[in-house]
């Protein structure tokens, strides 16, 4: 287990460890994810059906982040979250479930533009960390992620239009490149705020798809891994330069704080 770190001084100040993937060597490339490479991946349920809709990150042991527009219209009942999952079909002997007391979308959360898409969930109990569950580190205010700057997300959503991920449906990663936002905004008829950012390919046939929203744009800072964005939305399925859109995680962090109460996640200036 990882340890926390702790300096006395008139008070204990504690280091918050996030962002570690001990089981996650990998710099570049790749399709399918091995188990434990993104830890802190959550995938969401409809408990009716039983079916990955959406997915979310885990941001510390009782706190899931997602977007506003995965959970639009669900209550509580609806949800069931499992961590520390590989593959949605078959045995996956690190994943364990979890249901929901609580839904928090962010109260300015634009259904039309999906502007402040970002939603917190909170565990009905804590999870423990181990080398398959573990909290991604959050972008602090100020970060800084320049055009071409390097990123993965991951998800189990659709492979492409209509297409949905073979059995046994494994994680799949993919590398992309932040935009800087005046080309982004000239590259989806949508509007692009200062609460968003983009990242995609010049090829195209990389990014998320339906299924993936919700789930997380992460970069990698010395040995910890950060998340700049939450899945928002795309402009057709991995089209050539035209990048998907993200909630720019930086921007909420007070709100975060807010609510995750005394044990809040660990914010890292990206810079």
């Amino acid at each position: 287990m990882w340890r926390l770190t702790c300096v006395t001084l008139v008070l204990i100040l504690c280091v918050k460890v996030c962002g570690h993937a001990r089981l996650n060597p990998r710099i570049v490339g790749g399709a399918n994810a091995a188990a434990g490479s993104w830890p802190w991946m959550v995938s969401l349920h409809n408990t009716t059906g039983q079916k990955h809709f959406c997915g979310g990150s885990l941001i510390n042991k009782e706190w899931v982040l997602t977007a506003a527009h995965c959970v639009d219209g669900k209550s509580v009942a609806t949800l069931l979250l499992y961590l520390g999952k590989s593959t949605q079909q078959g045995n996956n002997p690190n994943e364990i479930t979890r249901t929901v007391n609580n839904i928090i979308a962010h109260p300015t959360y634009n259904r039309n533009g999906y502007d402040n898409d970002i939603a917190l969930l909170h565990l009905s109990s804590p999870v423990t960390f181990n080398d398959y569950i573990q909290p991604v580190c959050l972008a602090a205010q100020n970060s800084n992620f320049p055009s071409g700057t390097k990123g993965w997300v991951t998800g189990w959503g659709q492979i492409g239009v209509g297409i949905f991920l073979p059995p046994p449906g494994i994680l799949q990663e993919v590398e992309v490149e932040v935009y800087d936002n005046n080309r982004c905004n000239n590259r989806c008829r949508g509007a692009i705020t200062n609460n968003m950012i983009c990242a995609g390919t010049q090829q195209g046939g990389r990014g998320p798809w339906r299924g993936d929203s919700g789930g997380p744009l992460v970069h990698k800072k010395s040995s910890q891994w950060v998340q700049s964005g939450v899945v928002n939305w795309s402009e057709g399925c991995a089209q050539p330069d035209i990048p998907a859109v993200y909630a720019r995680v930086s921007v909420y962090q007070q709100w975060i704080t807010g609510h995750t109460g005394q044990n809040p996640p660990g914010f890292v200036a990206f810079i």
